[in-house]
C-alpha cells in the first residue's frame, strides 16, 4: 500500500502541473497490482461513449491504440454496471475484450476480474486483471482491492477536473493545453515533434511542415490550429498541386464578377476564408514561380487584392505551408523564391518518417486495427507475433498511410482465410494477422535499416551457435527470475518487461521444467 500511495502522490504532483505521462499511470497500476497473479491487467478511463487504455501490464502496446465501447464488450459493461469487485466464472459466456490479444489458449480457460471506478453514480474508469491459470484470483481479499480502486477513481476524478480547469484557463489566456495530449508517443522522434508543436502554436510564426509522403503531416497541422490561438476560427486546407496553373491566383485571392472570361460573379479566395484563422497550403513547392511574389506580399502586408478588383483588403489568416520537397534545393535551382521561402519557414518542423519511430509501430498498429475490427464486425482482431515483428522490422517508405493500407488489406485476407474454416459468428471471432497476410514485400528490413543508419550491412553471424547461446541465456536468466519471484511466473515476466503469455510460450519451446 505504501508504494501505491507514492505512486499515487506522484501522480498527483504531475496532474498539478500538467497532463500525466503514459509511465505515472502505468507506474501506479504496478503499485496497484503488486505481487497479484496476473498475468495481464489495465487500467482504462472513459473518454465519451469509450474506454480507453492509460496504463497496461502484460498486453502489447497495440492494446492503447484501441477503444472500448460497453456496447461492443458486454463484459466491460458488466464491470460497470457491478456494484463492488466483478468476478467472471470460467464458463462464462460473455466475450472477454482481451481474448486473444493476451494469449492464444486464453478464450476457453483463465481467470478474470474487474472493478469499476465511479464518481458517485458516473463511471470514470475501470481495472481489470487477467490471469492464464483457472482460480488465480481466488484468495483475493474483495475489500482491500475495493478499497484501493475508490483511491484510484479518486485519482481520475481529481484528474479531470485538473484538466477541466486547464481548458478553462487556457481558454481565458488563450494557450493551449500541452500539445499531444490524445497520443502518448513512445517514440523521441514524436515527443520532440509534440513539443515543437506546443512551443510554436501558441504563436503568430509561419510554419513550414516538411516530411516525407504518409508522415500524417495534415493531423500536425489540424494539432497546430487546435492548440492555436485560433482555434475557434476556420482551418482551410488548399492544396497547391491540385489547382490548374491558370486558376491559381484566384483560387488563393480570389476574384470579382466580370474579372475573366467564366467570372459571372464575385468568389472569395482562400485566403479571405481563412481569415480569423489558419490557411494551411499543402505542396507549397508546387506553386507557379509567377505567383509566388503575391503570396509573399500576402504573408508580409497581411492584404490580398483578387482579380478585377481595384483595392486590396486585409486579411489575418496564419499560413501553415507543407511539402516534402527539400526546399533549399528547390531554391538552389531557381525553382522556388528565396525570400518566399525564408518567410515561410520562420519556424520549420520536420514531421520524422515511420522508420524513425518505430517504437510507435504498435501503438498504430492497434489503432488500425481497432478501427479494421468494427468495420469487419468482428469480435477482435490482433497480430501474431511473426507479424508484429515484420511490421517492426519494414522500413515503411509509404509511412504511417502504408501502414495503415497495410493492416486493412491483411485484415481482409485473414477474413477470407477465417471463412474456409466456417467460424458462425464473426462477433465472437478473434481473427489473427499473420505475417503472409501483411504480403509485406521480401527485403528485410534490417538490411534497410543497418544501411540507413550504419551506412554498411550488418556483418554476417554463425546462426546455430548463436541460436544455442540465446537460448542458454535466456532459459538461465528464466530460471533466476523464477527463483528470486517465488515461482511466481506473472511476477517474473514483468521483472522481465514481457507479456506473460510470450514468457509462457518461451518458456515451453526452452524446455523448462513444467512445460
Amino acid at each position: 500500500m505504501t508504494t501505491f500511495l507514492q505512486a499515487l502522490r506522484d501522480l498527483l504532483a504531475q496532474l498539478a502541473e500538467h497532463e500525466a505521462a503514459q509511465s505515472h499511470w502505468r507506474r501506479l497500476l504496478e503499485a496497484m497490482v503488486g505481487d497479484l497473479a496476473a498475468d495481464a491487467s489495465t487500467l482504462m478511463v472513459m473518454d465519451g461513449d469509450a474506454l480507453c487504455p492509460v496504463a497496461l501490464m502484460g498486453l502489447g502496446d497495440e492494446v492503447r491504440g484501441r477503444r472500448f465501447t460497453l456496447a461492443a464488450h458486454p463484459r466491460l459493461a458488466a464491470i460497470a454496471n457491478h456494484p463492488d469487485v466483478c468476478r467472471f466464472p470460467q464458463d462464462c459466456p460473455l466475450p472477454d475484450p482481451f481474448d486473444g490479444l493476451l494469449d492464444d489458449d486464453l478464450n476457453d480457460v483463465h481467470d478474470c476480474l474487474g472493478v469499476a471506478l465511479r464518481d458517485e453514480q458516473r463511471l470514470i474508469g475501470v481495472l481489470t486483471l487477467d490471469a492464464l491459470e483457472p482460480g488465480s484470483f481466488q484468495a483475493l481479499d474483495d475489500e482491500r482491492l475495493l478499497s484501493t480502486a475508490r483511491l484510484l477513481g479518486t485519482c481520475l476524478r481529481l484528474a479531470e477536473r485538473l484538466r477541466a480547469t486547464r481548458t478553462r484557463l487556457n481558454e481565458v489566456l488563450s494557450h493551449p493545453p500541452p500539445a499531444g495530449e490524445d497520443w502518448q508517443w513512445n517514440s523521441p522522434a514524436m515527443r520532440r515533434l509534440d513539443d515543437a508543436i506546443e512551443m510554436v502554436a501558441p504563436t503568430e510564426m509561419s510554419v513550414l511542415l516538411h516530411g516525407e509522403t504518409g508522415v500524417g503531416k495534415e493531423r500536425v497541422v489540424q494539432a497546430l490550429h487546435r492548440h492555436s490561438r485560433r482555434h475557434d476560427g476556420p482551418l482551410v486546407q488548399v492544396n497547391c498541386a491540385a489547382m490548374s496553373e491558370g486558376l491559381v491566383e484566384s483560387e488563393l485571392f480570389g476574384h470579382r464578377r466580370g474579372a475573366f472570361s467564366g467570372a459571372t460573379e464575385h468568389r472569395r479566395g482562400h485566403f479571405e476564408m481563412a481569415d480569423g484563422g489558419t490557411l494551411m497550403l499543402d505542396e507549397i513547392g508546387e506553386l507557379p514561380l509567377a505567383l509566388q511574389p503575391k503570396l509573399l506580399r500576402a504573408l508580409q502586408e497581411g492584404e490580398i487584392q483578387p482579380l478585377g478588383a481595384e483595392s486590396s483588403r486585409r486579411v489575418d489568416a496564419r499560413v501553415v505551408a507543407v511539402t516534402n520537397r527539400d526546399l533549399e534545393v528547390e531554391v538552389a535551382a531557381g525553382r522556388f523564391r528565396a525570400d518566399l521561402y525564408h518567410r515561410l519557414s520562420v519556424f520549420p518542423v520536420r514531421v520524422p518518417p515511420l522508420r524513425e519511430r518505430v517504437e510507435d509501430i504498435a501503438l498504430l498498429a492497434g489503432h488500425f486495427l481497432e478501427a479494421n475490427r468494427i468495420r469487419l464486425g468482428l469480435g477482435n482482431l490482433r497480430l501474431e507475433d511473426e507479424a508484429q515483428t515484420a511490421l517492426m522490422a519494414w522500413h515503411w517508405p509509404g509511412n504511417v498511410r502504408e501502414l495503415e493500407h497495410t493492416l486493412a488489406r491483411a485484415a481482409l485476407r485473414a477474413l477470407g482465410d477465417s471463412a474456409h474454416g466456417a467460424q458462425p459468428d464473426r462477433r465472437r471471432t478473434t481473427l489473427r494477422v499473420s505475417a503472409a497476410h501483411l504480403d509485406l514485400p521480401d527485403r528485410p528490413s534490417g538490411e534497410a535499416m543497418s544501411e540507413g543508419r550504419l551506412g554498411t550491412p550488418a556483418a554476417p553471424m554463425p546462426e546455430a551457435s548463436l541460436r544455442e547461446a540465446t537460448d542458454a541465456f535466456q532459459r538461465q536468466l528464466i530460471e533466476q527470475r523464477l527463483a528470486e519471484h517465488a515461482h511466481n511466473w506473472a511476477a517474473t515476466a514483468r521483472a522481465l518487461g514481457m507479456d506473460a503469455g510470450n514468457l509462457h510460450r518461451l518458456a515451453g519451446r526452452l524446455g523448462l521444467k513444467g512445460w
